[in-house]
């Protein structure tokens, strides 16, 4: 089995923000097994989380940031519904589907 890479960038950004999470868990004097718990996962997993492990769902690294007061997307939100309402926009604008372009036809004779 192969196993996936990720570009330098996103492999930087998962251990930024696993330790972003692994920081505010031990400021809050949190151990591993309570914040494990209260996500609703094994130790192990939060482990992963921390470490940066990019096969940990997405919704679960959420989960986990909101319960230690690690911020996504926006330092003061209570709610990312006005976030989410300008997208829906601004994807109201944009077609549907995207289609891939043809091949030029070629006809100079």
């Amino acid at each position: 089995m192969n196993k996936r890479t990720y570009s330098k960038l996103t492999d930087q950004a998962l251990t930024l923000f696993g330790q972003q999470i692994k920081l505010a868990r031990k400021q809050r004097r949190m151990s591993e097994q309570d914040l494990a718990s209260r996500i609703g996962v094994a130790r192990a997993t939060l482990q992963k989380i921390e470490n940066g492990e990019p096969q940990v769902s997405i919704g679960t690294v959420f989960e986990a940031a909101v319960l230690v007061g690690v911020p996504l997307f926006d330092p003061e939100a209570t709610s990312l519904r006005p976030h989410l309402d300008r997208i829906d926009d601004k994807l109201a604008l944009m077609p549907t589907y995207i289609r891939t372009p043809k091949k030029d036809v070629k006809d100079d004779f």
